[in-house]
């Protein structure tokens, strides 16, 4: 089926108000930037509604495919184009129902006639299509409340635009319409969809990754930004700041009693998070933390790790159930890189008791006795900053 353009309905932002036309020209961007390879492609953006085109059947393909990851897309239909001719609108209604499956499915025509001069009416125009359908796919039941199928046509002055298929978009905010903020990026389960989550709602993403050599395995490294890249395929450059975290590791293991070792070591990665979010412009930090989960996502721990920093911190998974969060990592396909048996900083130097309701004045008392700001600070000096998806520079390149 030859596709003359992609309809792209906006879904929430259509309840945007005054700043309507800023949310919908972050999606024209974030658009022209997810296909900057596909150069023939034209955005016109409505006040309701976005229509993307292109010269090559190959690239609308591409759309089709591509477009459920672009966040702020509720829904999206390719759409078929003929001329007035009765014969024409009829050829074309069998291609588009021929290229669906059709079998068994409830079905109707919803006409709209823009073009008043059209000599047939609204009600004569859907009676005619479908029964000509009709007599082509006779296992097709007529139902006029939420059919499986609804070819809707509409009659233009230049030509009549017909269309089927209503697939599923990624809904949420365009990436960009709500700031930025700092995942900290663990490389288990939680924290890639807990960036996903912040994605959704508009936020561009960068990460920070704490790296323990020789604890920690390169392999270890690499898992984490295989993890980036694949949050970089909704539509946005993503940024990986890796952090030598290992003196402060060993000196926080030679000074803090074994049992708030953890506590610690959650405080000084909120620090150096804090740092560097100040330092790239970032307003929030983003965890991947669920409450009660492990020793360090108590509520007594979390208040011990939120004391060093006033920044808000986002925990979008702070709710939620390990299998819900572990059915969003498949749907978003990070869970399988995930589970690779390379360990993190983390649980390397998990201690055998943690403490799970900390005393935060008992915590601070503890790493009083070591002065860990010159190793904070030099950690983030030495920090190695990748950009991923990487690609050729382009003309989008400044645009997320």
């Amino acid at each position: 089926m030859k596709w003359e353009k992609i309809l792209v309905r906006y879904g929430e932002l259509s309840t945007k108000g005054k700043n309507r036309k800023q949310f919908i020209s972050h999606l024209r961007n974030n658009i022209k930037f997810s296909f900057v390879d596909l150069p023939n492609i034209k955005v016109q953006a409505e006040r309701d509604r976005m229509f993307l085109t292109s010269t090559e059947d190959s690239e609308i393909q591409e759309l089709i495919q591509r477009l459920p990851k672009i966040f702020g897309i509720q829904s999206f239909s390719p759409v078929a184009s003929c001329s007035q001719g009765l014969e024409d609108i009829q050829a074309t209604a069998l291609q588009i129902m021929g290229s669906l499956d059709s079998q068994d499915k409830t079905f109707r025509v919803t006409v709209k006639r823009t073009d008043k001069r059209f000599p047939m009416d609204t009600y004569e125009l859907q009676k005619t299509i479908a029964s000509h359908v009709l007599r082509h796919h006779p296992t097709l039941k007529v139902q006029m409340k939420k059919p499986e199928i609804d070819l809707r046509i509409e009659v233009l002055a230049d030509a009549v635009y017909m269309m089927a298929q209503v697939i599923p978009g990624a809904g949420g905010m365009p990436l960009g319409s709500n700031g930025r903020s700092l995942l900290m990026l663990s490389g288990g389960i939680d924290s890639p969809v807990a960036g996903y989550m912040l994605l959704k709602r508009g936020v561009r993403l960068d990460a920070i990754h704490f790296h323990s050599p020789p604890f920690t395995s390169e392999r270890s490294k690499e898992k984490v930004m295989d993890l980036a890249n694949q949050l970089s395929h909704f539509g946005a450059t993503v940024r990986l700041h890796v952090i030598p975290f290992t003196d402060i590791q060993q000196s926080i293991q030679s000074q803090i009693p074994e049992n708030v070792t953890m506590t610690t070591t959650r405080r000084m990665m909120m620090k150096i998070a804090d740092i560097v979010r100040e330092e790239i412009g970032a307003l929030g930090i983003v965890t991947g933390e669920s409450l009660g989960q492990v020793a360090s996502q108590t509520l007594e721990s979390l208040t011990a790790i939120n004391a060093v920093t006033t920044t808000p911190v986002f925990r979008p998974l702070i709710s939620m159930d390990k299998l819900d969060i572990i059915d969003i990592a498949r749907e978003i396909k990070t869970y399988e890189t995930s589970i690779l048996p390379y360990e993190d900083c983390c649980t390397i130097f998990t201690p055998s008791c943690p403490k799970t309701k900390p005393k935060l004045e008992k915590v601070e008392y503890y790493e009083s006795f070591k002065d860990f700001d010159d190793l904070i600070k030099e950690a983030v000096e030495n920090r190695e900053v990748i950009s991923f998806p990487l690609r050729k520079n382009s003309n989008f390149e400044n645009l997320l």
